[in-house]
């Protein structure tokens, strides 16, 4: 799986740019501001079809000019695909794959399996749930699209109960209909914990292994999915159990206007030999962690896809030591790699990597 080629219009700082890559390693070198970051977005676009920088599409515009566009044609075995993307300001965006517009752009599934680096990581240890949730939620979507079309059902029906509860405080009458959307919730609640818990299970088992070679033994990794539901193995009895338990907490849900059980509320524990990252692990352990997570998720798309993914890597060698920077680089020889540096002297430690190297400079790329 690579990125064969990129076209950005009036995307971020670049106003018309078509670039070639290398299959294997590309090296972009520049100041801070001249559009390194912003090249990994448009990639990090096409494969998921939002932005790991902003929620809103209308930054990605280049602020003089009324619409963005985003073309790349990526390699995924013997299948070619070419992944458009229009950002409009006034408009939803739009996704065509091979000249088909899609109906919704929720509706991506571009074949292209991306992992970033970037020194925003160490959010995922330090900052609350929520960080850990998008987490989960964004890379099982990368391998399984319909677990993202889930996600957007949850957060709906999540959205109308707890509407629901806000009008319950004024109203006696709508008791039924929360019980409807209680079923809808569990239903789907379940499916989305489930999914989780399958996901958490299958890397936390290459994690344990990678940290373990990157730390030499010295510590164990645990990542354990924590649920509020019951996880149990009958769907069926989780289900009833998840809707006992709405009902059961339905007069705390109603004193506080918002539902307080399901996967919206769930987290992921992040450990080092028995004890919380967030809280007992130093900064050194934190960014280890974090490093061995990544490189897990890029074998378990291997494993599940056939392909390795496309590594982005985002001025994140700086922050690496020695030894973790040359086990990062051993990857590289099997994996299309972009990395953005600051600094010329990282290409000292790639001098035996197949490579393409650029500079950037306010947008203009030589």
């Amino acid at each position: 799986m690579h990125v064969k080629n990129i076209r950005l219009i009036n995307f971020r700082n670049y106003d018309n740019l078509s670039l070639d890559f290398n299959r294997k390693t590309n090296v972009f070198v520049g100041k801070n501001a001249q559009g390194k970051t912003n090249l990994l977005e448009g990639i990090y676009i096409c494969a998921t079809g939002r932005s790991f920088k902003t929620n809103r599409d209308k930054e990605i515009i280049n602020f003089s000019k009324k619409e963005a566009y985003i073309g790349a044609n990526v390699s995924i075995g013997e299948y070619e695909r070419f992944i458009e993307i229009k950002m409009e300001r006034d408009r939803t965006k739009r996704i065509r794959i091979n000249k088909t517009e899609l109906k919704n752009y929720k509706e991506l599934n571009s074949g292209l399996n991306v992992i970033i680096f970037s020194p925003d990581d160490l959010k995922l240890v330090k900052e609350g749930p929520q960080e850990r949730r998008n987490f989960l939620d964004l890379e099982i979507s990368q391998l399984k699209p319909i677990y993202s079309h889930n996600i957007l059902r949850y957060n709906k029906v999540l959205f109308q109960r707890n509407n629901l509860l806000r009008l319950n405080k004024f109203s006696k009458n709508i008791e039924e209909l929360i019980e409807i959307f209680d079923l809808q919730l569990a239903k789907i609640g379940t499916d989305i914990i489930l999914e989780r818990q399958r996901y958490v299970e299958e890397i936390s088992k290459i994690c344990k292994i990678t940290h373990n070679k990157i730390t030499l033994n010295k510590e164990s990794l645990e990542l354990k999915y924590i649920s509020n539901i019951d996880i149990l193995k009958d769907k069926w009895k989780m289900e009833q159990n998840y809707i006992d338990l709405l009902k059961k907490n339905r007069k705390k849900d109603i004193e506080n206007s918002s539902t307080q059980l399901g996967p919206h509320r769930d987290d992921l524990y992040i450990g080092i030999d028995h004890k919380e990252l967030k809280t007992y692990g130093s900064q050194g352990q934190q960014r280890t962690a974090v490093l061995s997570i990544k490189l897990s998720e890029i074998e378990l798309i291997k494993d599940q896809k056939g392909f390795y993914p496309v590594l982005l890597l985002d001025d994140v060698f700086s922050e690496l030591d020695g030894e973790r920077k040359r086990y990062l680089i051993s990857l590289f020889k099997d994996i299309q790699t972009l990395i953005t540096t600051t600094d010329t002297t990282d290409l000292k430690e790639l001098k035996d990597i197949e490579k393409s190297v650029f500079n950037i400079e306010n947008g203009n790329i030589k």
